[in-house]
């Protein structure tokens, strides 16, 4: 078992907020692997994030960085931005600068986890260069890449990924992988196990739709080392998400998948922003992100659930406002009573 955990039980890293050191530093002294999201974090605020969490547990806690995309069509971001105006007249605000870039200097946050010798590094929305992987092996880090499909599987392998996070589309959140962002060939999570696990033969951490101890158990039987949950984990007093998101997780709701917010596909609930504006959003992360960037900071501070992003999995009436170490341990003694109870 690569990650030689003392429970089969990933914390998701949750960029924009809900990941904090304080959550992945509960999940990693239960036995678990909590995660630090250097997402949309500073090379320097993600160095104080590392040595926070030091100074919180010494067990293995991971990092995950994002990886730049191709650019999209400028033209595209454009009509965007016209259509999101009234919104922004809607809050009294400027819309953010649509801009491109690589998550401010992804290779500097890679230094970092080098330089801080953090244990375990995961990278999402892309694939990283095989020179990137052999520093990190170098500095003792276990590296996992997040794929999607088992043609992602297959590269990250070459590349020398010494474990996948296989994400299904019951995921909440973003997609994380690096092949294409249309939508087409999307695969439910084990289909997905069963069809990496043929192509690749790496360790997998199951993601996708993950909330509860039977639905763990499924994925360990599927062939996964572990299961990857973040939903689950944003009700935790740990977490930082925001008093409008807790609110509305276990509320009964649907979710889908949108670009509206972010321009790149992620699964969230269904609320006014994601309804109306879905349709238009071009695939163009990350400056999409940028752009509504002042509307969702107005929206939150406003307590508005029906103007802010609020990613979550298909599973998320299941969530319950547990302490993250207890979440931890549930899920571990209900998946080890799954299994029991199949072996009867």
């Amino acid at each position: 078992m690569v990650l030689e955990l003392t429970r089969p039980v990933v914390q998701a890293p949750m960029a924009g907020g809900p990941s904090t050191p304080a959550l992945a530093a509960a999940v990693s002294e239960a036995g678990g692997l909590g995660f630090l999201a250097a997402g949309y974090r500073t090379p320097e605020a993600v160095r104080d994030d590392v040595r926070a969490v030091r100074g919180m547990t010494g067990a293995r806690v991971g990092v995950n960085v994002f990886l730049p995309g191709p650019r999209a069509d400028d033209e595209a971001v454009r009509r965007y931005a016209a259509e999101l105006r009234a919104e922004a007249d809607r809050w009294g605000v400027e819309l953010g600068d649509p801009r491109y870039d690589d998550d401010d200097a992804w290779e500097a946050k890679v230094a970092v986890c080098v330089e801080e010798r953090v244990p375990v590094v995961s990278f999402t929305f892309g694939l990283p260069r095989p020179d990137v992987v052999a520093t990190l092996h170098d500095a003792g880090a276990l590296v996992l890449v997040t794929v999607t499909t088992p043609e992602e599987a297959v590269a990250a392998r070459d590349v020398g990924a010494d474990a996948l996070v296989v994400q299904g589309v019951e995921a909440g959140g973003h997609r994380g992988g690096f092949r294409d962002d249309d939508g087409a060939g999307e695969y439910g999570l084990l289909a997905l196990l069963r069809l990496v696990a043929r192509a690749a033969d790496l360790p997998m951490v199951a993601a996708g739709g993950l909330v509860d101890g039977p639905s763990v158990a499924a994925v360990l039987v599927a062939g996964a080392e572990a299961a990857q949950l973040g939903t689950a984990f944003l009700a935790c007093p740990e977490a930082g998400t925001s008093p409008a998101h807790r609110e509305a997780l276990t509320a009964v709701g649907a979710t889908a998948l949108t670009r509206a917010f972010s321009g790149r596909r992620a699964r969230g609930l269904v609320n006014r922003f994601l309804t109306e504006h879905s349709a238009a959003a071009p695939s163009a992360y990350p400056q999409v992100h940028h752009l509504t960037t002042p509307l969702r900071a107005a929206a939150r501070a406003a307590g508005d659930a029906g103007g802010v992003n609020m990613w979550a999995g298909q599973a998320h009436r299941l969530v319950e406002p547990l302490p993250a170490g207890e979440l931890v341990r549930r899920l571990d003694d209900d998946a080890r009573a799954a299994l029991a109870r199949v072996r009867r």
